[in-house]
């Protein structure tokens, strides 16, 4: 719905595209920040994801460095950090086309016990 797509994906990592449109703006004509997050955030579902059993986020923090504006192409790159037992760190570089880096996210993940993740469907 919001145009993210899979860029590419390997074991703990990931990244996705999205291209900002006029709908996804605040009151400031910048990117909404709901936005940046959910794009970095989906970056971090996929990396955590990588290894086979069902993981979802158990935490998440953003820093926002630069605004992002209607037509920018921006690019989520999550990298894993740490894996120990059912818990993992991410960190995900959200960067505009030009390189500029617009957000920088963490995120905390949690094994599901006993479930697989389901199946991408492209």
């Amino acid at each position: 719905m919001l145009g993210i797509m899979l860029k590419e994906s390997g074991p703990g990592r990931a990244s996705v595209w999205m291209r900002i449109t006029d709908t996804m703006v605040n009151g400031h004509g910048t990117a909404h920040g709901g936005f940046l997050f959910l794009l970095a955030d989906a970056a971090f579902a996929f990396a955590c994801n990588t290894h086979g059993p069902a993981t979802v986020a158990q935490g998440a923090q953003v820093t926002y460095l630069r605004p992002a504006h209607p037509g920018d192409e921006l690019v989520a790159e999550a990298v894993e950090r740490a894996r120990y037992g059912r818990s993992g760190v991410y960190d995900v570089t959200v960067r505009r086309s030009d390189g500029v880096v617009i957000a920088e996210f963490r995120g905390q993940s949690q094994m599901l016990t006993g479930r697989t993740s389901p199946p991408r469907q492209d």
